[in-house]
């Protein structure tokens, strides 16, 4: 009888953790073809903090850009970083743009692959512990693929609350795939939006595990530990310094507090014990978010003169969100006339070039299943409707850069993957119980072909097109076909030699 029931026990593990075991495979075929490089003015931008403190002991980036730009001499950084209107006049210091959580987030593992350097050369090996070379690189952008797949894994636990397994790890893999994540998980790795998606991952994750059961009566024992609310409070503040717009999701526990607080005071009996240890814990939240962002706000002041961030990125807002709706689809790129945006460089933009569904139609579809949540879970499918919203919103309202031409994907709604990945799942089940969920593979391999295929297009095989501009049709209908015949020309280099395809000093 032993025996048997261990068997048993094996075998719902095995269905339990199938999804687990599919996420983390996929993840291990795919890190062989990661570009690990440190390149353009971003991923330098997120990366020289953890450089220069180490080696510098300061933040003065101005020979940490200039070798970078030395190191790639096409990345562009001597055009921008190194401009003289680059340098503070408060501070006499080269400006950065990125957010310090990123570096914070790596930092574990740009200080072991230090150590390990240093062992190394101790042993005889003559390694260049200068910050520059392969080891740190390698370490930050590792430690990047590492965090989505952390955030992966969490979004499946997350999801699992509320979808079976195939439609979680079919959600689950098709979203990662489908999207942009996979490209700033493995291509261009050392940015922050997989570190920012498994810190959105963390807190959504966090939130729900403490939160007041729906059927369970708000009181001292159902209202979250202060353990519990220091621990959504530091990973809120992390999010917010790895990506100041993810502070936004801060919307989440401040949702859930409203509702909360009107239920006390509308209840018949008086609660005081639970109003005084939800005040206190919203309190004990807020501190710990605090003492999370005073490391962005030392930088700000460091760098800028001031505890705020560059003009460069508070100029570019508007905010109406001019280009809201083409965040997701831009049908018309031309400012709406309730929100006109004077000289704006994009009304001149061919429609159907950028925006979110364009780029990845597995969004749209994401979104459609949000609806279902509504059934399942009131308070989840409210706040994940506003932290969409509020993401899509201040995409929209950076009336200059909203397209993000140049960069690969409408990467600004990565973070929004866990809401993502429930819609998803949701949706296919909702369709597995109507059709042979076999079906629904196909409609998923399509569209991580789609979005396979806009990666070696925009990479590789018409990187210097209009593509880097936006979508090009109808172009792009013939480029992605022919993909599959030039990926076999090129396979030999796409396996072994991908290095030899980039024009960058940095990858080994």
């Amino acid at each position: 009888m032993t025996v048997i029931a261990l068997q048993r026990g094996w075998a719902r593990l095995q269905v339990a953790e199938r999804g687990v075991l599919v996420l983390v495979a996929l993840f291990a075929l795919l890190i062989p073809f990661s570009t690990p490089r440190i390149y353009a003015t971003d991923e330098v931008q997120y990366y020289v903090y953890l450089r220069s403190l180490r080696f510098d002991g300061d933040l003065d980036f101005a020979n940490d850009y200039q070798r970078f730009a030395e190191l790639n001499p096409k990345s562009g950084i001597d055009t921008s970083l190194l401009q003289p209107n680059r340098v503070r006049s408060a501070t006499g210091r080269y400006g950065n743009v990125a957010p310090i959580g990123s570096a914070i987030m790596w930092a574990p593992f740009f200080l072991l692959a230090d150590g390990l350097v240093h062992v190394a050369n101790a042993l005889g090996a003559h390694v260049a512990a200068d910050g520059f070379s392969a080891p740190y690189t390698y370490a930050v952008c590792y430690a990047s693929a590492l965090y989505g797949l952390l955030g992966l894994l969490l979004c499946y636990r997350l999801t699992r609350r509320y979808a079976s397994p195939f439609g979680t790890t079919l959600a689950s893999v098709t979203i990662w795939l489908a999207t942009p994540l996979v490209f700033y998980m493995f291509v261009q790795m050392p940015w922050s939006h997989a570190t920012g998606f498994f810190l959105v991952a963390l807190f959504l994750t966090i939130w729900q595990h403490t939160r007041v059961p729906a059927d369970a009566a708000l009181s001292p024992q159902t209202i979250r530990s202060p353990r519990a609310w220091i621990a959504l409070g530091i990973v809120g503040g992390l999010m917010t310094i790895t990506r100041e717009q993810l502070g936004l999701f801060l919307i989440v526990p401040a949702v859930e507090a409203l509702w909360q607080y009107w239920t006390l005071l509308h209840t018949r009996r008086q609660h005081s014990g639970s109003f005084w240890r939800l005040v206190a814990g919203h309190g004990i939240f807020l501190l710990a978010v605090l003492l999370a962002i005073i490391p962005q706000l030392a930088t700000y002041y460091v760098l800028n003169g001031r505890p705020l961030p560059a003009s460069e990125v508070g100029d570019k807002l508007s905010w109406c969100s001019p280009h809201l709706l083409d965040t997701l689809i831009d049908y018309d790129p031309r400012p709406s006339r309730w929100c006109p945006l004077p000289n704006d460089p994009t009304a001149a933009f061919p429609p159907f070039a950028h925006g979110a569904f364009i780029w990845s139609p597995v969004l749209a579809f994401a979104l459609l299943g949000l609806l279902l949540l509504w059934r399942r879970d009131h308070l989840l499918a409210v706040v994940f409707g506003l932290a969409f919203a509020l993401q899509t919103y201040i995409n929209g309202a950076f009336g200059s850069t909203w397209h993000l031409a140049g960069a690969f994907g409408f990467r600004r709604l990565i973070e929004c993957t866990p809401i993502f990945i429930v819609g998803l799942a949701l949706l296919a089940d909702w369709a597995a119980r109507r059709l042979d969920r076999r079906w629904l593979l196909v409609p998923a391999l399509l569209l991580v072909a789609w979005n396979m295929g806009l990666v070696l297009n925009w990479t590789l095989f018409n990187a210097e097109t209009h593509l880097r501009a936006g979508l090009s049709w109808p172009d792009l209908w013939r480029w992605q076909l022919d993909v599959p015949r030039k990926a076999l020309a090129k396979a030999g280099q796409l396996l072994f030699h991908r290095c030899s395809l980039f024009d960058n000093g940095g990858c080994g």
